[in-house]
């Protein structure tokens, strides 16, 4: 195990949803590129080096010389946090100062960028009935397509199936769903069956100020308050104190101290998944590509997956074409392969979450990367060790845990000003995560006050 998990945090190093990695290519701020490169910006590829991403591209590239064009695609990895990409696309957009004809966008900033006029509409064709129904919504704003789904992502809960056996629970399968009070029977089951030693806390999720505390808390906020959507249709503030105060009592239940780890309030994705590879919880709320990055460490035996009890959060990125690009037409067509039904199926089977309801279902649509499908060597063993299911190479929760949960996943709040939001919306609700919170009327007057002046009519 020891050995496993050292293996495991070499792995988070570049595996965080929220980015890293080095720097820009120097040409992609050039405005000297040869007319037929498309220059595509992109954070961090949670599948490593050569990833997923990478490989899509190269493969397109080949494509393109097959058939004699001159065209090429470059792929750009900005370096930092997901906030910090945003700020650096944000700047080189409204500079010009960066040659991007393809921006990979954060399902969040697809309202602002299109009302900024930053990237441009695209053929409504680009999102079909194929698109999962939520995951589709994000690619919209103002009545147009303006970004293709590229990769989605959504809330899970990960667990010790092992530590339950132990403790004498008899249903150690939870793939059906639980609510957050089974959760927490569960946890008190295994307080009082197992020794201290077995684990310091139930459970740990992602509570830093960041986006991280913003994804817990709407997912709380939703679950609490049915059809709570916080802004309306035209990204304006639509909710009230009242409501509010629902949601935060459910954030209370959900960081109750015997409950939750402590270092879950300063915890990132990569601090949250390294505590609960490390022992240290039973439960984890993470994202999809912890899938692959956990059974490097656990066994189907000691690791389950099941949907995040309540609602759960939509996360993604989505593929757009920027304003300033003069290689539009192109770059659409780049975007069209990169996230058409048989890329979509090389994503899934590399650990992302697929847009594609055929990504899941359709065994006609297979990835057309070579090795895409890690194969069994001559001893029986896979070279990867993410579960698969045995006929279609697909990981084994896809279909029947993963789809559903996109399927019934939430959006955050849709609204050009996205980023006044988060941060109001994070900060706000520091004080609940403190010694001494505050009550959840008092705190809800606050948040309320705070959200009417972050978000306008």
């Amino acid at each position: 195990m020891a050995r496993r998990f050292l293996a495991l945090l070499a792995v988070l190093l570049t595996a965080a949803c929220t980015g890293g990695g080095g720097g820009p290519d120097p040409a992609a701020s050039s405005s000297g590129d040869v007319p037929g490169v498309i220059v595509v910006a992109s954070g961090q590829d949670v599948t490593g080096r050569n990833g997923v991403r990478r490989r899509l591209i190269d493969a397109w590239n080949e494509r393109q010389r097959e058939e004699g064009s001159d065209f090429r695609a470059r792929l750009v990895e900005l370096p930092g946090s997901a906030d910090e990409q945003r700020s650096q696309l944000l700047g080189a957009l409204q500079s010009g100062g960066a040659a991007y004809d393809v921006v990979n966008l954060d399902v969040t900033w697809v309202p602002e960028f299109a009302a900024a006029h930053l990237i441009r509409p695209l053929p409504e064709g680009l999102v079909d009935g194929d698109v999962i129904r939520p995951v589709a919504d994000t690619a919209r704003w103002d009545g147009r397509v303006y970004a293709a789904p590229f990769n989605s992502d959504v809330g899970l809960l990960y667990y010790r199936r092992d530590l339950l056996e132990r403790a004498g629970v008899e249903r150690t399968d939870l793939s059906a769903g639980l609510s957050w009070q089974e959760l927490r029977t569960l946890v008190d089951t295994l307080d009082d069956e197992l020794p201290e030693e077995a684990y310091d806390k139930g459970w740990t999720t992602q509570l830093a100020a960041y986006e991280g505390r913003t994804v817990n808390a709407v997912e709380a906020f939703v679950s609490a308050v049915d059809g709570l959507a916080l802004v309306d249709g035209d990204g304006r503030y639509s909710a009230d104190a009242g409501e509010l105060a629902a949601g935060i009592a459910e954030l209370r239940r959900r960081t109750d101290k015997p409950y939750l780890l402590p270092g879950a309030l300063t915890s990132d994705e990569a601090a949250s998944l390294g505590d609960f590879a490390a022992g240290r919880t039973a439960f984890l709320r993470h994202w999809p590509y912890a899938y692959g990055t956990l059974y490097r460490t656990f066994t189907e035996r000691q690791l389950g997956v099941a949907p995040l009890p309540g609602r759960a959060v939509l996360g993604g990125q989505n593929l757009a074409v920027t304003a300033g690009s003069e290689r539009a037409g192109k770059a659409t067509e780049l975007i069209r392969f990169l996230t058409g039904p048989r890329s979509e199926r090389c994503l899934l089977d590399a650990g992302f979450a697929a847009t594609r309801t055929s990504a899941y279902r359709d065994d006609g649509v297979r990835c057309p990367l070579a090795g895409a499908t890690p194969s069994a060597a001559p001893t029986g063993e896979r070279a990867d060790s993410m579960p698969r299911d045995e006929r279609t190479g697909r990981p084994a929760y896809a279909e029947k845990i993963l789809l559903p949960a996109l399927q019934q996943a939430v959006h955050r709040p849709r609204t050009p000003l996205y980023g006044a939001f988060t941060q109001t919306f994070a900060a706000q609700l520091g004080p609940l995560l403190t010694d001494s919170p505050p009550d959840d009327a008092a705190l809800a007057r606050r948040l309320d006050a705070a959200l009417r002046r972050a978000l306008p009519d």
